[in-house]
């Protein structure tokens, strides 16, 4: 049986009026999700805990599937996932993670981004928002008919395809202050992994446009 190796972060972080429940839920859920089928090895990280950055990095050379959970706050990630990312990722440097930028001194105009060494591996991001799903859709609105892939979290992918990762498709949770629905937005989010880890191949749900993240 091909065992596939996923690699859970959870950076729902506690800070200021945000106790981080929300994305705890989703990161227990996946946990639970995969622990229940032999088919799957499962490992997990929590940003507002203590972490070994040697151990993350090899977490992420262990992995077949990233998969982040993150809030947007002032449409960034949270400083406890930026640092987790700062510190991992340099920690990483020629260990697994990426080699160089990708340039020679030959021209160094050319191939930037490239050296990344996670080639083969897959990430997948969860994005949880105060902002409703139509703020991203209706003219006039703030994020200007862009979608959240393409508009706040564009740096997130890029940051994750200088690894070598390529993207599957992630899903986003909206309105989740003022209007929430948890108990949908969890039937939606199972279904989500149902579909792309159970009913199809990683392979057949890869983005084919992952070259514009």
């Amino acid at each position: 049986m091909d065992i596939k190796k996923i690699f859970v972060i959870n950076g729902g972080q506690k800070f200021g009026h945000s106790g981080g429940r929300f994305n705890k839920t989703l990161l227990d859920t996946t946990v639970e999700f995969f622990s229940s089928r032999p088919e799957f090895e499962i490992r997990s990280t929590d940003v507002n805990e203590d972490y070994d950055p040697a151990q993350e990095v090899e977490n992420y050379v262990w992995a077949d599937v990233v998969i982040y959970h993150t809030p947007i706050w002032w449409f960034q990630v949270p400083h406890a996932l930026k640092k987790y990312i700062d510190v991992v990722f340099t920690a990483g440097h020629q260990k697994g993670i990426y080699n160089s930028d990708g340039r020679n001194s030959i021209n160094p105009a050319v191939n930037y981004g490239t050296g990344g060494t996670l080639h083969g591996r897959k990430y997948m991001v969860t994005s949880s928002w105060n902002a409703p799903a139509t703020a991203f859709t209706l003219p006039g609105e703030f994020f200007n008919e862009r979608s959240v892939d393409d508009s706040i979290l564009f740096g997130f992918h890029r940051m994750n395809a200088f690894t070598g990762m390529k993207p599957l498709e992630g899903i986003h949770f909206h309105d989740v202050e003022k209007n929430a629905d948890i108990v949908n937005d969890l039937k939606r989010y199972k279904a989500h992994l149902e579909e792309f880890f159970i009913n199809q191949s990683l392979e057949h749900h890869e983005r084919i446009l992952n070259s514009n993240y």
